[in-house]
């Protein structure tokens, strides 16, 4: 299904986001390419391919997504899924269900635009169901603006079945963050795995709550929470991770690294929770200014202090290769 935009100037006021992440038009032209376009609570633009199914319908208070990956199908081309506000005011209420059938293999392209906005909130509600070894990669990230005049609340409920696997990237580096509250909890059955990895690059003002949970429910589940948040001026960030061992041979790990400069301010909530003698979970933190030994090495080589604390920062917060080829 493919719907012509009813709004020309919202569409090229959101391609103008879109480009800032490298996703073309011809990316949402591309007839073997899924891909959903929502301006506040009007869908732009929706195309499905075979094996991936997309719906959409409005809401009394927002818009309901549904998305289906057929069993077995095996998606070669990402499927986008765009939200975004063309106008600086306004609020987006989402409802996402995700269902990817058994053994099926797909990766979402998430992008969140909202580089025009002035005093705007985006909320979305997501139930993701990932069955008997399937396979789902999400990549999300968000574009915003310079005012920090908005508030971002993603809450997600993921079940990962028997042998599937999950791998969810969420970034937030262009722009204010404003205000960004996430809530994601993930329950991941035998043999499973779900990696959950988050970047926020917090300034001025902007405020920060990640909460990231995962339970680790059936023998041999893995899970693997990763945050890296840089703060400069005033920002300030809570990092609460909690990963739950509750079966044999469950494996998890939560590893946090905040870099604080100027006034701001970071916290990390780490919480362990082991129910089976044979299960394990570990955990890492580590919250403090730039390494005084890597700024004098990069200063040795010509740089600025300031120079070297952004490339130190901007390595720290560069997206990570954990999924398997």
């Amino acid at each position: 299904m493919t719907r012509s935009p009813p709004d020309g100037s919202a569409l090229a006021r959101l391609q103008s986001a879109l480009d800032r992440v490298g996703v073309t038009d011809a990316a949402l032209q591309d007839a073997d390419t899924a891909h959903l376009l929502v301006d506040a609570h009007r869908a732009l633009s929706v195309h499905d391919v075979p094996g991936v199914e997309v719906q959409v319908r409005r809401r009394l208070l927002g818009i309901a997504v549904d998305v289906r990956v057929q069993p077995g199908a095996q998606i070669a081309n990402p499927v986008h899924l765009c939200f975004g506000l063309s106008n600086p005011f306004g609020a987006q209420r989402v409802r996402l269900d995700v269902d990817i059938g058994e053994g099926a293999s797909v990766r979402f392209l998430a992008h969140c635009l909202f580089a025009r906005t002035r005093h705007a909130s985006h909320r979305m509600r997501a139930r993701i169901q990932v069955r008997r070894d399937a396979q789902l990669s999400i990549e999300e990230g968000h574009v915003h603006g310079a005012a920090g005049g908005i508030v971002v609340t993603p809450r997600a409920r993921i079940s990962v079945g028997p042998g599937a696997r999950l791998f969810s990237d969420f970034s937030l580096l262009q722009g204010r963050v404003g205000r960004l509250r996430s809530d994601y909890r993930v329950d991941v059955a035998e043999q499973g795995l779900a990696e959950l990895a988050v970047r926020v690059r917090g300034r001025a003002e902007d405020r920060i709550e990640l909460n990231d949970h995962i339970r680790l429910n059936g023998i041999g589940a893995r899970g693997l929470v990763k945050t890296r948040v840089a703060l400069t001026d005033r920002a300030q960030a809570v990092v609460r991770s909690t990963t739950e061992g509750n079966a044999a041979d469950a494996r998890g790990h939560m590893d946090c690294t905040e870099i604080v400069k100027d006034q701001a301010q970071g916290e990390s909530v780490p919480v362990v929770r082991v129910g089976d003698p044979k299960a394990q979970v570990t955990h890492e933190a580590a919250i403090g200014t730039v390494d005084q030994t890597q700024l004098e090495t990069l200063m040795a080589h010509g740089l600025t202090p300031d120079q070297a604390i952004e490339l130190v920062i901007s390595g720290m917060l560069r997206p990570a290769a954990t999924e398997p080829a």
